[in-house]
């Protein structure tokens, strides 16, 4: 076959002929090379936009063409209508009509792809000319397709009448119809209901209607009512859909129209209608009963899905009618059935969890009344959620152990997600049962665990658990008198499965917070903990935990110290955990370590890191591998994490209802803190390992990472190092500049480079990686806008923090200004973010810093041509607020230059953006002049002229602005 690169090539008008339509398409469609199909599919998008898509669009609907040909045809027919109506004229609406009533009769028995895109593109004219154009438009497309003629029979004639008006509402939905047409159009949408439901009634009460027209029936029905059809006006088709239920066939339709016309906005205002649909729903029952029975979990999740949605959106208006109490009590013990649902989700049945934010919703109806009417309610209902608390935990039962190991991987995935969703629900019940819940979950458990007679199931054991520690995670339990009981309890289980096992570690972490209350509790727990860290299938559960108790008890725990960290090296040195949790576990003896006297801190640190420095040593003198590398990061990742933590400073928390004053713990001792101690010892080690892997970066930020932690925790503790990791930061970054020593080098401005005694090395430093970075800006900065971002970020820091850093004569604060000019045109949002920020800290300092006012002065219109820039379209919308920032700083300490560069930037023409004309630049900048006090106003003024100068101004897309 002749491929039509020709036509590709050249898309002239000319080319856009039937012929050369059909050979694109089959190119499209059989040629088996991906670059010529996408070539041929390029064309045919211009071929459909093209003025001569008017000529072949109807050759091509032609009866002698294929299919594909055909619906390429109506596809185009549709564009040009939808897209292109204003190019319409308006004597030719009339003809263009008949035309499309006439190729929908001709293709009723043909094509079904085509006979919808057909059906399609006649809604679309439907809605341009409805109503002055065309009034009763739908009337009269039920009577053109019920008159007699055409040789086409009246089933086929029937369905393509149901079929447009199927289309017609949802070709509405997705339309580009102007705000005010959208208003006008839906009304008379809505008028024309009254031609649409008598049909639609007839067709499906007859009882020789087809099923395949029943079934188009309630597809119509379900696409009209999401015009806001009232429900009073759809009843009693709703009704019918009711009816239509028991057909297998109708089923899922049925629901689907049910779902529609309940779940409408509007719906709620019909209260009788809405009464009426309760028995209807509760005689569905039966039909749910069987399919559980049955095993049919279509139908469960159908009839399920209509009481929820009936629940869910008219909960508040059936509870108000108070003489029909028992009828939507009813409604909700049938929801509650849904819930409880037999067998295991996702495998048994996948209907349950449809049910959860319905219980949600009627609750937050409930506590919305006020108190009378509240504590008549709570009669009713506290014991229905007491029975849901039973259901919600029957059902996040594992199932038995063999069952569980035939279950694929995805189906334990959404079983898991499954259970967080049942323990989100539970902790929301707490607020309407409170303590009450708690002590029932207890007096369960007890029963369970000291019933000698009758053996339980893990499964129930890990339910009852899984109940509490979705409680105790999130509530406070510390006035609970339940909980020493259930730490009592702990101790009795006989733990013989990692579900089980994994579920008492996270409930005991969860109860961390009541611990550091009742210090006395932790013998019990802590052995459970410690037995658990070793063994791997535990691993997240067990370092998790032990943190907790860590971060929470710490001042209680020297007593256990020695064995927590003799547990800890243990589980270490046999790397029982994966990276992730042993940097966890570094973080719990931080924390732990923390308050022990400074002599058996230094002691542990000892014999914890001693096994570790040996080990890097030996790393340090290798030749540079892909699998030393992974073992020096990991070890100065366990570093970091412990002395992430590790800070000997704190005093204790508040007690959490804020009544005990906080405890205060020794004052630190005298001399150098130990993480100190142990960085000054490390040192040379670390300059060892850098000078080997300066040159990559993972290597660099895991040594970052050490020092950047440990200035974090520390703050002032720190200075004994100021000195001499600036001299290391400033060789690293003058050898191989990287970002994270760049961020390291903000963290010690923030913290050191106010104070006297340490402003000389930051002073040093800081000027050291500004003139290395210029020298990265000369030779071209786009190949490293992560170093560009955290520069930026550090002279926004050193302007806030210290702006006498800009007085040295030894910053070329000029170049500094020009690198921030260029960085506001990178097309990284973080990088033009940070750069933002920058000049909002520089502007202010015009004022008392003059280097600073001298570049502004000389230099300012740079910066205000590289934002109009941005704004014109050079950078994303969303970093709009921020250009506004930059202006809005400018606007209040430079003005009165502010006013003259505007006028000189906004000069040239097509500047910033062609779209925009001289009066709207004029608005702009008067806008902007004005507004010195109200940032907000700055910038909802910025994103009006930014859509104006994208063209995107009163579109779609301006909304969502």
């Amino acid at each position: 076959m002749e491929t039509p690169g020709r036509i590709v090539a050249t898309p002239d008008a000319l080319d856009f002929t039937v012929e050369n339509v059909e050979k694109a398409l089959h190119q499209l469609y059989y040629d088996p090379n991906i670059e010529n199909k996408n070539l041929a599919q390029k064309w045919l998008m211009q071929a459909q936009v093209s003025p001569q898509a008017w000529q072949f669009c109807w050759a091509l609907l032609s009866p002698d063409k294929v299919p594909e040909i055909q619906y390429f045809g109506a596809s185009a027919l549709h564009t040009k209508i939808s897209r292109y109506w204003s190019d319409i004229p308006t004597d030719q609406y009339e003809s263009l009509k008949t035309q499309l009533f006439s190729q929908i009769a001709c293709f009723s028995s043909g094509s079904k792809m085509v006979l919808t895109r057909l059906c399609v593109a006649l809604a679309s004219l439907a809605l341009n000319t409805m109503p002055e154009a065309w009034p009763g438009a739908v009337a009269e497309m039920v009577r053109v397709f019920q008159e007699e003629g055409g040789g086409v029979d009246g089933r086929a004639r029937c369905l393509a009448l149901l079929e447009l008006l199927t289309v017609l509402p949802e070709e509405f939905q997705t339309s580009r119809l102007p705000q005010y047409r959208k208003g006008q159009v839906r009304g008379a949408l809505g008028r024309e209901w009254g031609s649409v439901c008598p049909l639609l009634q007839q067709l499906l009460r007859r009882t020789d209607s087809p099923g395949a027209v029943k079934a188009r029936v309630l597809r119509c029905l379900s696409s009209w009512v999401l015009l806001d059809v009232p429900l009073s006006e759809s009843e009693s088709l709703v009704h019918d859909c009711f009816s239509a239920l028991p057909d297998p066939e109708l089923f899922d339709t049925a629901v689907e129209a049910i779902v529609n016309a309940i779940s409408q906005p509007d719906s709620q205002r019909y209260v009788n209608t809405l009464l009426k649909l309760v028995p209807q729903v509760l005689a569905l029952q039966e039909q749910l009963r069987e399919a559980v029975q049955n095993g049919d979990m279509e139908t469960c999740h159908g009839i399920c899905r209509i009481a929820v949605t009936l629940g869910e959106n008219h909960s508040r208006t059936l509870l108000e009618q108070v003489d029909h109490w028992q009828s939507f009590l009813a409604l909700v013990n049938m929801i509650m059935f849904c819930t409880g649902i037999p067998g295991h989700y996702p495998v048994n049945e996948t209907t349950s969890s449809l049910t959860l934010t319905f219980w949600y919703t009627l609750q937050d109806e409930i506590m919305s009344f006020e108190s009378d009417k509240q504590a008549v309610y709570l009669q009713v209902y506290r014991p229905v959620y007491f029975q849901l608390v039973d259901v919600l935990l029957h059902k996040a039962q594992f199932p038995s152990d063999q069952e569980y190991a035939s279950w694929s991987s995805d189906e334990k995935e959404q079983f898991r997600i499954y259970r967080v969703d049942i323990s989100d629900t539970l902790m929301y019940v707490y607020e309407m049962l409170g303590a009450e819940l708690l002590s029932n979950l207890y007096d369960k458990l007890g029963r369970l665990l000291t019933n000698a007679e009758q053996p339980t199931s893990w499964q129930h054991t890990e339910a009852l658990l899984y109940g509490f520690q979705s409680i105790a995670e999130t509530i406070d339990v510390n006035y609970s008198d339940v909980i020493p009981g259930l730490i009592g309890l702990i101790p009795r289980i006989s733990i013989n499965n990692v579900q089980l096992a994994d579920t008492v570690m996270f409930t005991i972490g969860a109860l961390a917070e009541w611990l550091a209350d009742h210090p006395v509790m932790l013998s019990s727990v802590l052995p459970l903990v410690l037995q658990a860290l070793g063994n791997p299938d535990l691993s997240v559960s067990s370092v998790s935990t032990l943190k907790k108790i860590c971060r929470e008890c710490k001042y209680d725990l020297p007593p256990y110290a020695t064995n927590i960290v003799a547990v800890s090296q243990e589980v270490l040195i046999k790397q029982i955990h994966k990276t992730s949790q042993c940097m966890w576990l570094m973080q719990a003896l931080g924390f732990l370590l923390s308050a022990l006297p400074v002599e058996d801190i230094l002691r542990n640190l000892h014999s914890l890191i001693t096994p570790y420095i040996q080990q890097l040593e030996k790393l340090a003198d290798e030749t540079p591998n892909p699998s030393n590398k992974l073992a020096i990061i990991h070890i100065l990742g366990l570093l970091s994490n412990l002395f992430t933590t590790l800070d000997i400073s704190k005093q204790d928390d508040e007690s959490a209802d804020g009544s005990a004053p906080p405890v205060k713990t020794a004052p630190p001792p005298p001399g150098p803190n130990p993480v100190v101690v142990v960085l000054q010892q490390v040192f040379a080690l670390i300059q060892t390992v850098l000078s080997k892997w300066l040159n990559d970066s993972q290597v660099v930020e895991a040594v970052c990472a050490i020092f950047e932690k440990s200035v974090k925790t520390l703050l002032h503790d720190f200075a004994p190092m100021v000195s001499q990791l600036s001299e290391m930061l400033g060789q690293m970054y003058s050898t191989i500049p990287q970002a994270s020593a760049l961020d390291l080098t903000r963290q010690m401005v923030h913290i050191f480079a106010s104070e006297t005694d340490h402003f000389p090395p930051i002073k040093a430093l800081f000027e050291l990686v500004t003139s290395v970075t210029l020298s990265i800006f000369q030779q071209g900065p786009r190949d490293h806008p992560d170093i560009v971002d955290s520069f930026m970020q550090l002279q926004a820091q050193a302007l806030k923090r210290k702006p006498d850093l800009f007085l040295s004569e030894s910053l070329d604060v000029k170049a500094v200004f020009h690198c921030g000019v260029l960085s506001l045109k990178f097309p990284e949002a973080p990088t033009v973010k940070s750069t933002c920020l920058f000049f909002t800290e520089l502007l202010p300092h015009c004022s008392d810093v003059p280097p600073l006012a001298r570049v502004v002065q000389e230099d300012g219109k740079l910066l205000i041509q590289a934002v109009l820039e941005g704004i014109g379209g050079g950078a994303s919308r969303s970093l709009m607020d921020q250009f506004a920032e930059v202006l809005f700083s400018l606007n209040k300490h430079c003005f009165s230059l502010l006013a003259v560069w505007l006028k000189e930037a906004l000069q040239p023409p097509g500047f910033p953006s062609s779209r925009v004309t001289i009066e709207q630049k004029d608005n702009f900048s008067h806008q902007i002049l004005r507004e010195r006090v109200n940032k907000r106003r700055v910038k909802d003024i910025v994103k009006e002229f930014t859509l104006l100068c994208r063209g995107l101004h009163g579109t779609e897309y301006a909304a969502e602005y």
